[in-house]
C-alpha cells in the first residue's frame, strides 16, 4: 500500500498542485529542429546562463538597438520558490525599423519586438536561439517588409555571433 501511495499517488498530487520535480525539467541542449520553423537559428555557447545574457544585451547595445522586453519563465519560477534551468526571451527592436515596418505591413506589427531566446543547458552551457527576421516577416508579403527584414537578418547574425563568440 505504501509503495502505492509513493508510486502513483504522491507523483499525482504534486503535480495538481503544481510542483514538478526539477529532474523533471532538466533541458536538453535545443537544436533547430527542436523549433516550428526549422530556420531557427540556434547557437550553443560556452557560457553560463548569466554570462550569456549580459553578453547579449551587450551586443543588442553595441550594434545600436534595443533590448525593449524581457519574460523569464525561470525569474518567474524563482518568485514562487521554485528552481527551473535559465530562461529568457529578449525582446529587440529599434524605432524606426517600428515605423518601417508599420508603413509596410500594420498587421505585421504584432511580430515586434523581434525575440532572442536564451536557454540554460543541464552542462551549465547557454544556448542562443533566434528565428531570422526575413522568416518572421515573410508570410506578410509586402515587398518593403522583405527587404527591411533583409537588412534585419545581417544584424540579428551580428548581435547573435557578438553574444556567443568565445572569451569574455
Amino acid at each position: 500500500m505504501a509503495n502505492i501511495l509513493l508510486r502513483y499517488v504522491v507523483p499525482a498530487i504534486a503535480f495538481l498542485c503544481g510542483v514538478v520535480p526539477v529532474a523533471a525539467l532538466e533541458p536538453p541542449v535545443l537544436k533547430p529542429s527542436d523549433f516550428v520553423d526549422p530556420q531557427t537559428v540556434v547557437m550553443n555557447t560556452p557560457h553560463s546562463f548569466d554570462a550569456l545574457r549580459s553578453r547579449l544585451e551587450a551586443a543588442v547595445k553595441a550594434n545600436g538597438f534595443f533590448v525593449v522586453t524581457r519574460a523569464s519563465a525561470s525569474a518567474g519560477a524563482a518568485s514562487r520558490g521554485l528552481t527551473i534551468p535559465g530562461n529568457l526571451v529578449v525582446g529587440v527592436y529599434r524605432n524606426d525599423y517600428a515605423v518601417r515596418m508599420l508603413k509596410a505591413s500594420v498587421a505585421a506589427g504584432i511580430e515586434a519586438p523581434l525575440r532572442f531566446y536564451v536557454t540554460g543547458n543541464g552542462d551549465g552551457t547557454a544556448t542562443l536561439s533566434y528565428r531570422p527576421p526575413t522568416r518572421t516577416f515573410a508570410p506578410y508579403g509586402a515587398s518593403a517588409l522583405t527587404a527591411m527584414a533583409g537588412e534585419l537578418d545581417a544584424v540579428w547574425a551580428k548581435i547573435a555571433a557578438d553574444a556567443a563568440a568565445p572569451g569574455k
